[in-house]
């Protein structure tokens, strides 16, 4: 059954050959999720996902952080990162700046995770998310595994979806099916994140499955290109969290072998490009209280310069604002691409906003006003800057910035 929900924004095309399903897993993977009594509302907290298939191969990406989460220095220090067969995930806590006790309640957890999903402990993958430097609950933590794995289903990415939010107003999650030359396979994840959102990703878990039989080399070579062209895009808030963790795991439970430099690999790399693209701008789209999503396209002839222009248009709290209030002041974009590129002659510099040209070589050139804020009033809005020269070019997806985000900030440990 479609739902034909998930692939909202206009930036992001379905690809042919996917067909939006309503929910479900893979073939192999089952999930729960639980309230164990981490989160003091009592909503869910605690999610597991198991893979069945002893040949699971997988692949992750972490934080680029210094200071790097308890979870995440454990499975990198401890696990088989291309044979993950489960994962323990926990919202309402990071287990960041924990110290000894932290990577001890890491490995506690790892353990636990392992009794239950009855695999080593190397192959199980701990994830937190929530509030930095309290103590992990331990006792609930092994209560909330023990009862997530009387939950375990195929249908369970729901609840799971559901016990790794933290200030999230909504679920991410899809299920997709995908139409190779050699077969049909599934394509699943779920996220969370909607603020410490930065590059080397956010406050962001991910989790992906599939039952395509992927080589541990594929996975990570997929993974890290599509992480690429969608997480390490993004900003909420320009801030670098403790925890981000992206997993993929393939059971290869469909029969569908998934070859290097085949059509096949190139349409299952497509429908994954897709997913988690559309799942970043989802993250985007939540960014603690957003109203609007921008996008930031800059070209030119230094890709330094590129990203740096673009990154800071997208964190300019000037730019966000704006974005936030629907007000078309272009000159903020010129003030935050000047901040990042100084110099001691005038930038030509030519910005556009949802196709209508605002500045030419850096002075403004003539636009109609009223219809421009008609256009910036819409939910998604474009920026396309040129700076000199022919070559480089890059996107930043980036949230407004409102009354809320201060508030669920202000709030967020009282």
């Amino acid at each position: 059954m479609s739902s034909g929900e998930f692939f909202s924004s206009r930036w992001i095309d379905r690809p042919a050959q996917v067909t939006e399903l309503a929910g479900g897993l893979p073939l192999g993977f089952r999930a729960a999720g639980v309230a164990c009594g981490i989160k003091p509302s009592g909503n869910p907290d605690l999610g597991m996902i198991v893979s069945s298939a002893a040949e699971t191969t997988s692949a992750a990406r972490f934080t680029r952080s210094g200071v790097l989460a308890a979870p995440v220095l454990m499975t990198m220090e401890r696990c088989r990162l291309d044979g993950l067969r489960a994962v323990v995930a926990n919202s309402g806590n990071a287990n960041a700046a924990t110290g000894g006790r932290g990577l001890d309640d890491a490995a506690k957890t790892q353990g636990s995770g392992a009794i239950v999903a009855g695999v080593r402990e190397d192959a199980v993958a701990v994830a937190s998310t929530g509030v930095i430097g309290v103590p992990m609950p331990m006792e609930s933590i092994t209560r909330g595994i023990a009862a997530a794995s009387g939950e375990l289903s195929a249908e369970g990415d729901v609840a799971f979806a559901e016990a790794i939010r933290t200030t999230d107003a909504f679920a991410k999650r899809a299920t997709l099916e995908v139409t190779l030359p050699s077969g049909t396979v599934r394509l699943s994840a779920q996220a969370k994140g909607a603020g410490m959102i930065s590059p080397g990703f956010a406050t962001l878990l991910c989790f992906v499955q599939t039952d395509a039989a992927l080589s541990p080399q594929t996975c990570d070579l997929l993974l890290g290109v599509t992480v690429k062209r969608s997480f390490e895009r993004i900003s909420v808030d320009g801030q670098l969290s403790t925890n981000d963790t992206v997993i993929l795991q393939s059971s290869g439970e469909s029969g569908v072998r998934v070859e290097p430099e085949t059509e096949d690999e190139l349409r299952f790399g497509e429908a994954l490009d897709a997913l988690l693209r559309q799942l970043a701008i989802s993250i985007v789209r939540d960014g603690e209280g957003a109203r609007r999503v921008g996008r930031v396209v800059v070209s030119g002839g230094d890709a330094a310069a590129v990203e740096a222009a673009a990154r800071a248009v997208a964190n300019s709290p000037l730019v966000k604002t704006a974005l936030h209030g629907g007000d078309p002041n272009w000159g903020r974009i010129a003030q935050a691409v000047g901040m990042a590129l100084p110099g001691t002659a005038p930038l030509s510099l030519d910005v556009a906003i949802e196709g209508m040209q605002v500045c030419a070589r850096g002075a403004r050139a003539p636009h109609d006003g009223e219809a421009l804020s008609q256009l910036v009033a819409r939910d998604e809005v474009e920026y396309v800057i040129g700076l000199p020269g022919e070559g480089a070019e890059t996107e930043v997806f980036f949230s407004d910035l409102g009354h809320d985000y201060v508030s669920i900030n202000a709030e967020y440990t009282t």
